[in-house]
């Protein structure tokens, strides 16, 4: 399966992309094994996190539309948006992935979505945090707390200033360029916040 992916990635694909996707699954694999989670649905849904990153806007609404997704204001004037809940549809119906988890992890790494699972946050994370996203003091703090916390990893990730490439899910850079916000980013933050301060409060522990 991992070289039908592949195959499929190198013709839709550019190869600098691709380099970004195996950065992803090894990372993803990586956080999986901290949070003994499985490592071979997390390889599989970082592996298939982009297929349809490089679909042009018109693909975009016309799948998510026949599959009957909903597409809001948001969506239909941002489609690229859409590329992750596409992608899990071309998971679906050209690879024949019929898992449930790995089908949300990869339609939920862009705007993460409440009580996602832990398989659906290390996709998420491990998009926004792999190497090739920066090396900071912040970013690298980030990536600690994701081995350590994912609720926490989870909310400043969303909640941080633009450190990483990921621009268009982070608030206060949506906020400073007066950018639209799909609500989805809004509630995702917010329910990952109260998660870890509930966390925080019964155990006592700032991690």
């Amino acid at each position: 399966m991992r070289e039908q992916v592949l195959t499929w990635l190198a013709a839709n694909v550019p190869a600098t992309r691709i380099d970004h996707i195996l950065r992803v699954e090894r990372m993803a694999v990586e956080l999986a094994d901290s949070h003994n989670i499985d490592r071979e649905k997390a390889a599989s849904a970082a592996l298939m996190h982009d297929l349809a990153k490089y679909f042009s806007p018109k693909r975009l609404l016309q799948m998510a539309k026949a599959d009957g997704l909903e597409v809001d204001e948001v969506l239909a004037t941002n489609p690229h948006l859409l590329h992750a809940d596409v992608g899990a549809i071309v998971a679906r119906k050209n690879f024949s992935i019929n898992d449930k988890e790995i089908l949300q992890a990869i339609a939920n790494h862009t705007l993460g979505r409440p009580g996602m699972s832990q398989l659906c946050c290390i996709v998420f994370l491990a998009d926004s945090l792999e190497p090739a996203r920066g090396e900071t003091k912040e970013l690298d703090l980030l990536r600690k707390i994701s081995y350590s916390n994912l609720e926490r990893a989870m909310w400043l990730t969303c909640d941080k200033r633009s450190l990483t490439l990921k621009a268009y899910r982070t608030v206060q850079y949506l906020l400073e360029r007066r950018c639209t916000i799909h609500p989805r980013v809004i509630t995702t933050r917010n329910w990952f916040l109260t998660q870890s301060k509930l966390k925080q409060s019964i155990t006592g522990s700032s991690a």
